[in-house]
């Protein structure tokens, strides 16, 4: 069976190693081997018939969820897009074209995960094995920093000036809308009793926060548009090595995606976008498994999955603006320092 603790603890790991490039996996499985006793019986993804493979599939459906709902006026134009181009027979628009590719980066990594995935699971699901895997990890993300092309550091070069470009004039519709909010709040707080009665966040600069992040995904939907088909399924097929636990699928996709010349922002976004259907299926698949094997802990995979939806929802917001201007770098020192670290105590204790 399986304790409350056990599952929050898990689930709001999962929700948060999921969109960060340290294998959510990877954390899965060395998580339960680490602590011991009474969790690595009850948290074991290597077992015949575990339960803790059910929780896990209810954990990836919370993902999938939060990823839609934070991406969902992208995935609307998107799909929109995808449907459009079968009625038109042709593949014209950024969107139409976003939205193909998409479905061509995901079929490698089905397969692979329909025809392996648990063969996988049972040889690579120890501790030990996931702690080295992390290490390789951290080593594959030091390197796509450290060997960048030089055409993906121009894209960083562009992207950042296209987005001062574009933020010129929000702030010029930002301050009189700014400006009118202040004098209606002092008029409001007088009418009631004095200054600072009644003051609140103005609503037009929270729209036009969000206006802008609209925008920014559009900019860098067009973007990723200019990819070949080629190339996307190269940047695809790099989730394959995510059914290894410890290594990363956002991690290695971006790696990829910055190995095929895209800034580090649009590589991001591109692995985001491409984990969303796939580990959405992956839940979808399993669902069997969470009926089957799931009787007698329903509750703790409510408890964890709410917990893993809102950890990979706070996840995504932060990271969406980190990897505006900062690297992969800190995560893989995480990685070698955390990986390292487990396979000497897995094998001294």
């Amino acid at each position: 069976m399986m304790t409350y603790p056990e599952a929050m603890v898990v689930g709001l790991i999962q929700g948060v190693t999921e969109l960060f490039p340290v294998s959510s996996l990877g954390h899965n499985v060395l998580i339960p081997g680490l602590v011991g006793g009474r969790w690595a019986c009850d948290l074991s993804v290597s077992k015949p018939e575990s339960p803790y493979l059910a929780f896990i599939v209810g954990l990836h459906v919370a993902t999938a969820v939060a990823l839609l709902i934070y991406f969902w006026r992208d995935w609307v134009r998107i799909i929109r897009g995808f449907f459009s181009s079968l009625k038109a027979r042709s593949v014209t628009t950024p969107d139409q074209k976003l939205a193909w590719m998409i479905v061509v980066a995901t079929i490698p990594v089905g397969l692979a995960g329909v025809l392996f995935e648990h063969e996988f699971r049972v040889l690579f699901g120890k501790p030990v094995l996931a702690a080295i895997f992390l290490v390789v990890n951290g080593l594959i993300l030091f390197a796509g920093e450290r060997f960048r092309t030089r055409r993906s550091k121009q894209a960083d070069l562009e992207v950042a000036e296209e987005r001062r470009a574009a933020a010129v004039p929000q702030r010029a519709q930002l301050a009189p809308a700014a400006q009118v909010m202040a004098t209606a709040q002092a008029g409001e707080a007088v009418a009631v009793g004095g200054p600072g009665v009644g003051r609140h966040q103005a609503p037009p600069a929270i729209r036009q926060e969000r206006e802008a992040e609209i925008a920014a995904g559009i900019r860098a939907d067009r973007r990723l548009s200019k990819l070949d088909y080629a190339q996307t399924i190269l940047i695809g097929s790099a989730q394959i090595l995510a059914l290894l636990a410890g290594i990363s699928r956002d991690g290695v996709t971006m790696v990829a995606g910055m190995f095929r010349g895209l800034s580090r922002e649009d590589a991001a976004r591109f692995a985001f976008l491409l984990a969303t259907p796939v580990i959405l299926a992956a839940g979808a698949l399993k669902v069997s498994d969470l009926i089957n094997k799931g009787h007698g802990i329903y509750g703790p995979i409510l408890a964890g999955s709410i917990l893993s939806g809102v950890g990979a929802y706070v996840s995504v917001r932060f990271l969406v603006k980190y990897f505006q201007t900062r690297t992969l770098t800190p995560f893989a020192i995480y990685c070698l320092v955390f990986g390292i670290g487990s396979i000497l105590y897995l094998q001294l204790r």
